[in-house]
């Protein structure tokens, strides 16, 4: 269980960043879910929940959703159940509980690049961006790959467009944290391939999508399942091997894309 010596809600963002960063142990808490599995000593909380982050917008070519959003309010959301074949929402259901996505927020998800995150890997595999207060407007993967710094997540912008996707994952029960997920996307001929839990945060992986886009053929989908598995690092947790996962790799990459070629 983590530990705090004290607890502050600002009431702006610039405040929250300012408190952030004044002191190493300082840290922004969102619903705290995934903080009580780790023994952490915060000196100072800082609580978003007074800057008004909490929505999901259907702006004009992009929908922003705040940082502050519950992982619950995602996935009922008509705006993200409906767009991009519902691949979001998909990502995040079987997260635990109903419980405890009711206090899981988006930007603890993405911001603490989460190996185990469903939602970074369904995230990746759309024309996502996150904004961040300091650090400004970045695409999720230029973020991904970023060393950790102190700042505040604000928002995530996911570009409106046709892509189409699919989201799979492999837990060894509906409700337990993944061993493996993928995600894969497509917008007219160009196809996006992202694998997570590795257990290392997701990727993309690149090879694997170009050689997608240039050479699709339903009759070599497992071709392009072993580029991925090949191409990406996999490692070894309580959870499964990296020789498993890789494997599974494999499995869920051609799923993916036969669901995604079965779109409407």
């Amino acid at each position: 269980m983590f530990t705090i010596n004290e607890f502050i809600q600002p009431q702006t963002i610039e405040e929250a960043y300012n408190i952030l960063v004044s002191r190493r142990n300082n840290a922004v808490i969102g619903g705290s879910a995934f903080l009580r599995m780790s023994s952490k000593k915060i000196n100072t909380a800082v609580d978003l929940s007074k800057l008004g982050l909490d929505y999901i917008k259907d702006e004009d070519g992009y929908i922003e959703i705040g940082a502050y959003t519950t992982l619950r309010e995602v996935e009922t959301s008509p705006i993200v159940v409906n767009s991009f074949s519902g691949v979001i929402s998909n990502s995040v259901k079987n997260i635990i509980g109903i419980q405890f996505r009711n206090i899981s927020t988006v930007g603890a998800s993405v911001f603490s690049k989460y190996g185990f995150s469903d939602l970074i890997t369904a995230l990746l595999a759309l024309d996502t961006e996150i904004e961040l207060y300091k650090a400004g407007r970045m695409p999720l993967d230029d973020f991904l790959k970023r060393p950790f710094e102190k700042d505040v997540l604000i928002s995530i912008f996911i570009k409106k467009n046709q892509r189409q996707a699919s989201y799979q994952d492999l837990r060894n029960s509906v409700s337990d944290y993944p061993i493996l997920n993928v995600a894969v996307s497509r917008l007219d001929n160009q196809w996006t391939i992202t694998v997570g839990a590795r257990p290392r945060v997701a990727a993309i992986a690149i090879k694997a999508s170009e050689a997608l886009s240039e050479h699709l053929g339903p009759e070599n989908l497992a071709y392009f399942a072993d580029i991925a598995a090949e191409e990406l690092a996999f490692g070894t947790n309580e959870r499964g091997t990296a020789e498993y996962r890789q494997a599974m790799c494999k499995v869920l990459v051609k799923r993916a894309i036969m669901e995604v070629l079965e779109c409407k």
